[in-house]
């Protein structure tokens, strides 16, 4: 009993999600999350095929058939006809999940500047503006902004400079925003995942091997031992999105496995 009350009580029933990154990865899982908890959706992503695919899945779950919205946020006319074609089709805005991002291998040495820039104009610069053109119509409903960061936000590693960079941006962008919209009663976090068994290794740069070698090093740098998983990414972003966490503002919430608190030894 208990279980079902929580359930109702976390649910996003009726709200109105604007999801971007939705064609892969926590966007993905974090769409058909959505959809199981009830929500409307909104989804953006470059890659169409898969866009449609995630609807499919979504209003599989019984929810109402999603608005795809794709296309490329570092274009500043995407991010405009992504929010208004939404709020055309709902009339209202009471979620957005800023969850476009990519990730790019290099050092001080050897990522030049062009990769930066895009890393930058991805990462940061579209949901800057996005969350810009989002927040009179999140005013209105009282909404939340749940924005994917990451642990290199949190933490420094070599080899993912620019990216590093980006999430660290990410964080400090949700704490200040938070400050702004509080008196406005608009929520405002992030969560900040550790390694999640997703894509976007591979489309760094990551082969195969590589790539099982990295899940493999997860045993010793996350402290429960292992990857997470897309579902665990999306049950924190659901949280912070639900009425359940209607006091909680300007949190940037590890989804880590514990790797935050580690130290080497």
């Amino acid at each position: 009993m208990a279980t079902d009350s929580a359930f109702k009580v976390s649910s996003l029933n009726g709200k109105v999600a604007l999801i971007t990154g939705a064609s892969s990865g926590i966007g993905a899982g974090t769409s058909i999350m959505f959809a199981k908890l009830g929500a409307q959706l909104a989804l953006n992503g470059r890659d169409l095929d898969n866009l449609a695919k995630v609807a499919r899945e979504c209003t599989e779950c019984g929810a109402p058939e999603p608005l795809l919205v794709p296309g490329d946020l570092t274009s500043e006319d995407t991010v405009k006809k992504t929010v208004q074609d939404t709020i055309a089709r709902f009339g209202r805005l009471d979620v957005l999940v800023n969850s476009a991002g990519i990730l790019a291998m290099g050092t001080i040495e050897t990522e030049d500047i062009s990769q930066y820039d895009k890393v930058m104009n991805v990462n940061v610069r579209s949901v800057y503006q996005l969350t810009q053109l989002c927040v009179p119509h999140l005013i209105k409903t009282k909404g939340s902004i749940i924005n994917v960061s990451s642990i290199t936000g949190q933490r420094s590693f070599p080899g993912v400079l620019a990216y590093c960079m980006s999430k660290a941006a990410i964080d400090q962008f949700t704490s200040c925003v938070a400050l702004e919209l509080a008196p406005m009663q608009v929520r405002v976090n992030s969560v900040c995942p550790g390694v999640i068994v997703t894509e976007v290794h591979k489309r760094a740069g990551l082969d195969e091997e590589q790539y099982a070698q990295f899940l493999e090093k997860c045993k010793q740098t996350h402290a429960l031992g292992r990857p997470g998983e897309v579902d665990e990414v999306a049950h924190a972003i659901a949280f912070l999105a639900s009425d359940a966490a209607s006091f909680i503002t300007g949190v940037n919430l590890p989804v880590d496995g514990g790797r935050h608190a580690m130290c080497p030894r």
